[in-house]
């Protein structure tokens, strides 16, 4: 893996882990936890429905408050750090999929933490790239990662997240961006007429519009409108691509091909972009669930199509991140610095 500026697991073993430090990653439909004991490891894992609590405050204490929580914790946490799939611009935060808002001033004090770190979710997996195993990727396509150059991230979930990391000397800067949101990219013909259609609903219409479980929903009710086909407008994602998956569904698949192949255009536009020659990771929450059905599309294809530039693009590596719980590498790792960097500032 890539090894420029990686603090290695028995560098981070150096700070004091006196009582364990809360993990977060929070998207717009559940909410991840986990005590972080010792480096990199992670127990007490769980994961609640955002809706299933009225606020971000509510659902930390639940999980705090669990059995497998108490039974770990023998003084009270004192460090927390969340990733969080919204823009992190100060200190309230007004997350764009879901309904929680919060101070993180506020919401420290009312956890009685020492440090609360918030950070964008997909801030968090860039930071995790450097910590994944070969058994935590697959590699789609060919190419060969270039070292100590810059690596891209683009993952669709709720919505759709950006990001990479820069090497800077011994270590990584991550990127905090809102790329998903840069204007949908049609490719073909056919998207083109899908772009009329989405149009009549959403005068500008993002990548994360459509690359994105809104977006499944979205592709597949234009497909119906384009083909008059009665086609059920009521599918929810989930549907969409398990009918895919288990192929009872055409216009589910067709609806899962576009939408493989359009996220291979963004994540070309991501890796022109960016430079990102020290590869292309895919993370979120929906890709992994597609298999062979993803493996077998146009991704990659798709995601070096770029004319003069083929040659380019061919020669950079595309990732599926496959660990069941990235971001907490990340964010532990960030979390783990600002602490190291504020134990230098006391001595």
């Amino acid at each position: 893996m890539h090894t420029n500026g990686e603090k290695s697991v028995q560098d981070l073993k150096k700070q004091n882990y006196t009582s364990p430090r809360l993990l977060a990653d929070i998207g717009g439909t559940n909410a991840r936890f986990a005590l972080e004991t010792e480096p990199h490891r992670f127990e007490a894992v769980a994961v609640l429905a955002c809706n299933d609590y009225a606020t971000l405050h509510l659902a930390i204490s639940a999980y705090l408050q669990s059995d497998a929580v108490q039974r770990i914790c023998q003084q009270p946490v004192q460090h927390a750090a969340i990733a969080i799939a919204n823009p992190v611009n100060g200190d309230q935060i007004s997350m764009t999929n879901h309904h929680w808002a919060f101070s993180i001033q506020a919401l420290r004090d009312a956890l009685h933490l020492q440090t609360l770190l918030v950070v964008n979710d997909f801030t968090a997996l860039a930071m995790a790239l450097p910590y994944l195993e070969n058994h935590q990727r697959v590699q789609i396509g060919g190419g060969r990662a270039q070292p100590e150059r810059v690596i891209g991230l683009i993952g669709p979930g709720t919505g759709l997240g950006v990001s990479g990391i820069v090497p800077a000397g011994k270590q990584w800067i991550p990127l905090s961006s809102e790329g998903g949101h840069a204007s949908f990219s049609p490719a073909d013909a056919a998207e083109v007429d899908l772009l009329k259609v989405i149009w009549r609903e959403f005068p500008h219409v993002s990548a994360e519009r459509l690359i994105s479980g809104m977006g499944l929903e979205i592709i597949y009710r234009a497909l119906g409108e384009l083909h008059a086909d009665g086609a059920d407008a009521s599918l929810s994602a989930a549907d969409i691509s398990r009918r895919a998956f288990d192929g009872s569904c055409v216009r589910c698949r067709q609806t899962v091909a576009h939408f493989c192949g359009m996220l291979g255009t963004a994540a070309g536009n991501l890796a022109i972009t960016l430079g990102a020659t020290g590869g292309v990771y895919i993370g979120g929450g929906i890709v992994p669930r597609l298999g062979d059905l993803f493996m077998q599309s146009s991704f990659r294809q798709r995601f070096e199509a770029k004319g003069r530039f083929a040659n380019y693009l061919a020669a950079i590596p595309t990732f599926l991140i496959t660990a069941e719980y990235p971001a907490f590498l990340g964010v532990s790792a960030i979390l783990a610095e600002k602490l190291s960097l504020a134990d230098h500032a006391t001595h």
